[in-house]
C-alpha cells in the first residue's frame, strides 16, 4: 500500500498570488508572513489542513515556513497540534533548512517531537566537513531525540556528494532524496536511488520539465522515471513514505498534486 504525503511547500507561492517572479525566498518569505501572527495561525494553519485532507491525504510533510522552530511559540505549536489531531492527520517529516547553528537545530528537533514525526528532511550546514564539534553536537541531537535527518540532495552532483556528507553517522544521518533535484543536476534519479539505497529514511517525489532548471510539474509530463523509481524501491522493501512534492510558482498546484498521487497509488496496483 502506498503510504503518501502531502508537501505543504507546495503552496510557497499562494501568499504571492501564484506570481513568484523574484525567487523562492520571495514566496518563503510571504508565506512566513502569513503564518506567523499568532492571532490569525489557528485560522490559517487550520485551512492549510484542510486543504491537505480535501486532496485525500491523511499525512503531510510540514513545510518550516508554515510552522516554524525560529517564531513558533509554545502557543503556535500547541494549536497545530491540536489542528493536526482534529483533521486526523501525521506528520511524516519536518521539511526545510534546519539552521546553521546547534541552538537552532535542537528548536528543530523539539519541534519535530512534538508534532510526532521522526524525520527531519532538508538543509542544515552543521553536519559538513570543518565542523566537527558542530557535527559531533548535532549527531548527539539526533540520537538524544530519537530522530533521522535526511539530507535533501539540491546542489549535490553525484550520490557520493551525499555520502560524503553522511561518513560514518549513517545511524542517524541518510538521504531525503528528491528526484526532480537529480534531475535538475542532470544525474539520473533512479540510479542516484540506486546508489544510496541504504541510506535513503524518505523520497520527495517530484517531476521537473527539463534538466539544468527546476520547472517542476504534474507526475508523467517531465523527464523524471518516478514509476520506474518508485517500483525499484517498492521491490528494495522501503516502507516510508512518497512525499508528493510539486512547488509551481505560477500556478495553484491542487488538481496537478491530486493527479499525481493517483498516478502513485496506480504504480502501487500495478
Amino acid at each position: 500500500m502506498a503510504r503518501l504525503s502531502l508537501m505543504s511547500a507546495n503552496y510557497v507561492a499562494q501568499q504571492v498570488g501564484y506570481q513568484m517572479t523574484e525567487g523562492w525566498m520571495q514566496g518563503q518569505n510571504a508565506v512566513e508572513d502569513w503564518f506567523r501572527p499568532l492571532e490569525t495561525y489557528a485560522e490559517r494553519f487550520g485551512k492549510l489542513l484542510a486543504d491537505v485532507q480535501a486532496l485525500g491525504f491523511d499525512t503531510l510533510d510540514v513545510w518550516l515556513a508554515h510552522l516554524s522552530p525560529v517564531w513558533g511559540t509554545p502557543d503556535h505549536i500547541a494549536i497545530a497540534r491540536d489542528l493536526l489531531a482534529q483533521h486526523g492527520l501525521t506528520v511524516a517529516s519536518l521539511a526545510g533548512w534546519f539552521g546553521g547553528t546547534t541552538a537552532e537545530f535542537e528548536a528543530s528537533c523539539k519541534l519535530a517531537q512534538a508534532v510526532n514525526t521522526t524525520v527531519l528532511g532538508g538543509g542544515t550546514s552543521l553536519h559538513k566537513s570543518g565542523n566537527a564539534e558542530e557535527r559531533a553536537t548535532m549527531i548527539g541531537l539526533l540520537r538524544d531525540y530519537g530522530l533521522k535527518f535526511g539530507i535533501e540532495n539540491h546542489p549535490e552532483k553525484t550520490p557520493q556528494d551525499i555520502l560524503d556528507q553522511i561518513g560514518d553517522s549513517g545511524d542517524v544521518i541518510g538521504t531525503a532524496v528528491d528526484t526532480g533535484w537529480w534531475a535538475t543536476q542532470g544525474y539520473d534519479a533512479l540510479a542516484a536511488m540506486k546508489a544510496l539505497r541504504e541510506h535513503i529514511v524518505h523520497v520527495h517525489l517530484k517531476d521537473i520539465r527539463a534538466a539544468g532548471a527546476h520547472e517542476t510539474c504534474r507526475f508523467g509530463e517531465g523527464i523524471v522515471p518516478l514509476e520506474a523509481c518508485v517500483q525499484y524501491l517498492r521491490a528494495s522493501g522501503y516502507d516510508g513514505y512518497y512525499s508528493i512534492e510539486h512547488e509551481p510558482e505560477h500556478f495553484d498546484p491542487t488538481e496537478d498534486v491530486r493527479v499525481s498521487a493517483a498516478l502513485v497509488k496506480g504504480w502501487f496496483t500495478s
